[in-house]
């Protein structure tokens, strides 16, 4: 006797599970959204809870703090970001100088001309208040930036590509125009100023890549024996 065992779809999630599901990145959108316009010593978990569309209660289930929180926006927008470029460092099979403009464009893409770039501002203007978020603010996002930048010179200079130079100052000078442009943005450049506040994103990304790879160049004097 043969038995036929019909194959059925796996059931999809019942709309209550699925807004579970959903809840937590709810909740880092509305936190993020608040952080950045009001600040954060200014931005209270009721508001987050009440923008999410939950209850206070349901807030501090999945985050117990505003300051945990906080670190879980900065985890998402900023620290997931640095991890992959961290990785496509090692993985790069082209120049080096390809791969720092690279890292450049996708910086600014998917953080630096998006909303989450103003949580820069709110770690400038407020972790001397908050010790606890500045020593966090650096662990995951300074410096694993800076090993980034750092591992990418550091990959130019042992293939005869770039110049010897201090990695660390080296990947300080290649972030500091990027967090310039994201300060502006959100600051100055969100009042109406006339004057020379505003650039051009992508013709700023452009002359900094082309300065930078100009310094790095390997000079003629330097490749003599």
């Amino acid at each position: 006797m043969n038995i036929t065992r019909s194959k059925t779809a796996p059931k999809e999630p019942a709309p209550r599970q699925r807004r579970k599901q959903a809840r937590p990145q709810e909740l880092l959108d509305a936190a993020l959204a608040l952080f950045v316009d009001k600040g954060f010593a200014a931005t209270r978990a009721e508001e987050v809870a009440q923008r999410a569309g939950v209850s206070k209660g349901t807030l501090y289930l999945y985050y117990p703090s505003k300051e945990e929180l906080f670190k879980a926006v900065v985890r998402q927008t900023l620290g997931a970001l640095i991890a992959e470029g961290i990785e496509l460092v090692d993985q790069f099979e082209g120049s080096s100088a390809d791969l720092l403009g690279c890292l450049i464009h996708i910086w600014w893409e998917r953080f630096g001309n998006t909303p989450a770039a103003g949580i820069h501002k709110v770690v400038v203007a407020e972790v001397r208040n908050f010790p606890e978020l500045a020593q966090f603010y650096s662990d995951e996002v300074i410096v694993p930036a800076d090993r980034m930048f750092g591992n990418c010179i550091q990959r130019g200079i042992e293939r005869g590509e770039f110049r010897p130079m201090p990695l660390h100052e080296a990947a300080h000078s290649l972030m500091a125009p990027l967090l310039f442009m994201v300060l502006c943005r959100h600051s100055l450049g969100c009042c109406n100023i006339c004057g020379g506040v505003e650039v051009d994103p992508e013709l700023m990304l452009k002359t900094h890549i082309d300065l930078v790879l100009r310094g790095l160049e390997v000079r003629p004097s330097a490749a003599a024996p």
